[in-house]
């Protein structure tokens, strides 16, 4: 497994199709509202609609994520691609939702990392690897 990280609109998706030659028919986006991921697809995107979505549910995202993975045969994960936005900078907010949201969300990072062979951060289009 793999993970792709930075900020809003720094070119994680595009540098991940280029890199490993995919198309979008290769991406799941995670999407506002479902806690759904469709783990036949190479590409996970968007993995903060996902921990948003467990956060307003009252669900912990690094448990419900880890579920996933662990309910996915080995063989599905070798390739897999989670990208995710980096929300930890900037401000702390003050409304307690998306404090929390914040530090959920960075420890499900946490433990997909521990768990990828591969973790790169891509700032401005460039990729950065960090394990």
């Amino acid at each position: 497994m793999k993970l792709i990280f930075g900020g809003a609109y720094q070119g994680k998706l595009a540098y991940a199709l280029k890199k490993y030659n995919l198309s979008d028919e290769d991406v799941f986006h995670c999407l506002m509202g479902t806690l759904d991921i469709d783990m036949e697809k190479t590409v996970i995107n968007s993995l903060e609609n996902f921990s948003r979505t467990a956060e307003e549910k009252g669900e912990n995202s690094k448990d419900t994520l880890m579920g996933i993975i662990e309910d996915t045969p080995p063989e599905k994960l070798e390739n897999k691609i989670f990208i995710a936005r980096d929300i930890s900078c900037g401000i702390v907010p003050m409304d307690s939702l998306e404090r929390s949201w914040r530090e959920n969300h960075g420890r499900m990072l946490i433990a997909l990392a521990e768990r990828c062979s591969k973790v790169e951060r891509v700032f401005c289009g460039i990729p950065m690897r960090l394990k």
